[in-house]
């Protein structure tokens, strides 16, 4: 293997030592599993920081009236919370418990916009209670909600529409969201969008700042986000002269990162320069003001920044089929692989100078044939005990595990400068029991 192919889905500071280790963070991966257990999430600090400015700088440079909000359904923890915050970041939250992290964080309210197509009326009275800067309305009954709650309240709660503009990103049909056929967003094309502004802008308890929309994840194309920005004016403009103003704009996220070898994502330079000159040109067009711009990126800030590693236990080869190298996590903290095919690198991360001449197929521990992490990969002779590493594994990995096969979910472990903390310990029998009555 040479480790130069792949070192771009690798965090920013990975490198290989002189043991032929794989290293992050100033760290041995290999003894990093040693200290906190098997399998293990390392999360580089360095990265994580490095791609909020990298977003943070792309925008504001283009367009100063820019805000940066991390969505955190690509991986929310009080620690995470933090480091968003310090970097300057807003936070998008699509649940009660995303918005009770940003609470025990003490996160600044007026930054944390509030998505989500189906939010409780119990999720709803917690963000007008915390004050949350932006409700995002999903739905014509959602909007209703809002204005009996904020009415009862006494107040005005701020929101955005979220339309949908019927823009294909050509991403993966689980992953899609800016289509016809999809449960998120005002469909414009079936007069949802219309009835939401005309009945927005009657109430009395809502103010309408803006709209917003989402295409899907992961995008790697930029023509998508220049089309549905046009579209999104042009639907805005025919209630302007009813009082719908575009004070505030935002295009979501979905901004892709490499999972593989030969994948090249846009850089977010490249996302801000086509975002950025499609809003400019839209508000020429339909003569606005440039409104501030609001841009979620989630997993570009912290998949990158993320490797899971497990531990190798069993190796089984089919004769004239397949080679299986079981590991001792798979789809209960990554069921990323089998929900919708997700593609990874892998390797060995205490052998990385090795030939890589076999070819394998890294399975996880749970019982279901559908539980394999990367099929047909190149690795050395793999043997009980190696440490098996993939990359680009800190977004929805560790936010979507589960319990499945009463499995805990691993720890994870923040390095950086060749210090380890740990930000999430490792459950334990009595954690996953402590729900149950007898």
């Amino acid at each position: 293997m040479n480790y130069a192919d792949i070192e771009h889905v690798f965090p920013d500071t990975a490198s290989v030592n002189e043991n032929g280790h794989l290293e992050i963070g100033g760290l041995d991966s290999c003894d990093v599993v040693q200290e906190y257990g098997s399998p293990v999430y390392i999360y580089c600090e360095e990265t994580l920081r490095a791609r909020c400015q990298a977003f943070r700088t792309a925008f504001v440079d283009r367009h100063p009236n820019s805000e940066v909000v991390y969505a955190s359904k690509a991986y929310i923890s009080p620690a995470i919370a933090r480091v968003v915050r310090e970097e300057g970041l807003g936070l998008d939250v699509v649940s009660g418990g995303e918005l009770a992290v940003a609470q025990v964080t003490e996160f600044p309210p007026e930054s944390i916009y509030f998505h989500g197509n189906n939010k409780s009326v119990a999720e709803l009275e917690q963000a007008l209670d915390y004050q949350v800067g932006r409700i995002v309305v999903d739905n014509l009954m959602e909007l209703e909600h809002i204005e009996r709650l904020a009415e009862s309240r006494g107040i005005q709660q701020t929101i955005l529409l979220r339309i949908t503009p019927g823009i294909d990103p050509h991403t993966h049909a689980h992953t899609t969201t800016g289509t016809l056929d999809s449960k998120f967003g005002l469909h414009i094309a079936t007069g949802a969008a219309d009835q939401a502004v005309i009945r927005a802008l009657q109430y009395p308890h809502i103010r309408v700042a803006g709209i917003h929309f989402h295409l899907g994840s992961p995008i790697f194309e930029l023509e998508p986000y220049a089309a549905a920005v046009k579209i999104a004016f042009e639907f805005a403009s025919k209630y302007r002269n009813q009082g719908l103003e575009i004070n505030e704009f935002s295009p979501g996220g979905g901004f892709a990162i490499a999972y593989t070898r030969d994948q090249s994502p846009p850089s977010p330079d490249q996302y801000a320069e086509v975002i950025v000159d499609s809003l400019t040109s839209a508000c020429e067009v339909y003569q606005y003001e440039m409104p501030k711009l609001i841009v979620e990126p989630g997993r570009a800030i912290t998949g990158p920044a993320g490797v899971a590693m497990y531990t190798v236990g069993i190796v089984k080869t089919v004769t004239g089929v397949r080679k299986f190298v079981s590991v001792d996590g798979g789809m209960g903290d990554n069921i990323r692989p089998a929900l919708y095919d997700a593609k990874y690198e892998a390797v060995v991360a205490n052998r990385m100078n090795d030939q890589y001449t076999e070819l394998a197929t890294v399975a996880g521990k749970f019982c279901e044939s559908g539980d394999i992490l990367v099929k047909d990969v190149l690795l050395p002779d793999v043997v009980e005990g190696d440490m098996i590493a993939l990359p680009a594994a800190g977004a929805y990995a560790p936010s979507m595990a589960s319990n499945y096969n009463l499995n805990p979910r691993p720890p994870i472990v923040m390095v950086r400068n060749g210090h380890a903390r740990l930000i999430r310990r490792r459950e334990s029998v009595e954690d996953m029991l402590r729900c149950e009555q007898d």
